[in-house]
């Protein structure tokens, strides 16, 4: 089959690799038909997520139909048409039978977290992400395995297109879960940093749940734009305005600060010189600004929802004033099998339209020129989909790509 692999930092290639086999009693083979390029897939494509090696086929947003079934598969038939979590889940650990998807302790079996060294248990297994998440292909490819297929798989309507459902696979939970942990709703306010794909459903989500104020922090002009006129947030261009806290807290009641911020940005934020230094050495892992700007924008009392991904390290956290403002902090990856039946019910009556920020389709075998619009923010883009099986040039002739 072909896929998506990785041949060393910021060098992506379509090859052809072996295809995937039912490996176990509960596996499913699935043919994919629709699969995404995600803000995370940025990280591995950077060469910034360790143990992601040559010949690891990416992607973690996908959806297809049932191609083959494993003798322990019950809830699944060949011909289904379903979505699948990034989230690989056994569903009977502690933290499953808790909706703790995420931190499943039973399918990361490969060389997993480094934080195992230190006895913890490690988080669930995820998609195309690297061998410290367990090493399993991911689903940028015309097939994938898809282990714990009683659990994972979610089934679709078929008169549903795929680009309205595709993201149940990871953005829209992760923007859901984001807004639900911020507790915000009627005539809250929120600030968001990052118009990248997660930051723009948080801002879809928020709007549906009758958040009053959205501020939104970008360095974008044109996502900027987009969030504006199609969910009303205040736009701030960091590039322009040196402190975006300080100009979200004036435009507050009682200039308090928000009520919430969703930090969709994470660990490759652009920091200090000074981080800058410090990420190149390997002494942290992270850059601090959004976090630290997130701290500040929140009035006292507020939340701190973060669903952006960061590692190790951060420097300049300021937790004594986040001690001092007594916030409280929502983070970590998301549960998706818990929330999607609710989404779809919002998907199926038009609250949520999460296909509006897609801008590009592509072939599968584009996808190395779809890393490259998306990472470079070239053509005004917001969204890649691939598609496996068609023919380049057939779906979205970019406008403008730079080499």
């Amino acid at each position: 089959m072909r896929a998506l692999t990785y041949h060393g930092a910021n060098d992506v290639r379509v090859d052809t690799v072996p295809d995937p086999a039912i490996l176990e009693a509960d596996d499913i083979v699935l043919r994919v038909t629709a699969t995404a390029i995600c803000g995370s897939d940025l990280h591995l494509y950077h060469g910034k997520i360790p143990q992601t090696e040559p010949g690891d086929i990416f992607g973690h947003e996908f959806m297809g139909i049932v191609e083959d079934t494993g003798a322990g598969v019950t809830d699944l038939q060949v011909g289904d048409r379903v979505v699948i979590p990034f989230v690989i889940a056994c569903g009977s650990c502690f933290f499953c039978q808790h909706d703790l998807f995420a931190a499943c302790e039973t399918t990361n079996t490969g060389r997993g977290s480094l934080i195992n060294k230190k006895g913890i248990p490690p988080g669930a297994a995820l998609f195309g992400y690297s061998h410290l998440y367990g090493g399993v292909p991911g689903g940028q490819a015309d097939y994938v395995r898809v282990p714990k297929a009683n659990v994972g798989p979610f089934k679709v309507p078929t008169g549903l297109a795929d680009d309205k459902v595709l993201f149940l696979s990871d953005i829209l939970p992760t923007a859901w879960q984001a807004v639900i942990n911020a507790e915000v709703g009627q005539g809250c306010t929120l600030a968001i940093y990052g118009a990248g794909p997660v930051g723009l459903l948080s801002a879809a989500c928020a709007r549906m749940l009758g958040v009053q104020l959205i501020f939104m922090v970008d360095d974008n002009d044109y996502r900027l734009a987009y969030a504006r006129d199609a969910y009303g947030v205040i736009p701030i261009n960091f590039e322009q305005d040196d402190d975006p806290a300080d100009s979200i807290i004036r435009q507050t009641p009682g200039m308090r600060g928000v009520d919430a911020v969703i930090d969709a940005v994470g660990f490759e934020a652009k920091g200090s010189t000074t981080e800058t230094l410090l990420t190149t050495l390997k002494i942290e892992g992270s850059s601090g600004k959004a976090l630290r700007q997130s701290i500040a924008a929140t009035r006292r009392g507020g939340v701190v929802s973060v669903p952006g991904v960061y590692a190790g390290f951060i420097h300049a956290f300021m937790f004594g004033d986040a001690f001092d403002k007594g916030l409280t902090f929502k983070m970590g990856q998301t549960h998706v099998q818990k929330y999607l039946p609710e989404l779809l019910e919002h998907i199926e009556a038009g609250r949520l339209q999460p296909e509006m920020i897609v801008t590009h389709r592509l072939a599968l075998e584009e996808a190395a020129l779809g890393y490259t619009l998306f990472d470079q923010k070239q053509d005004d883009c917001r969204k890649v989909i691939l598609v496996p099986g068609a023919t380049p040039g057939t779906l979205n002739a970019p406008r403008r790509v730079q080499p």
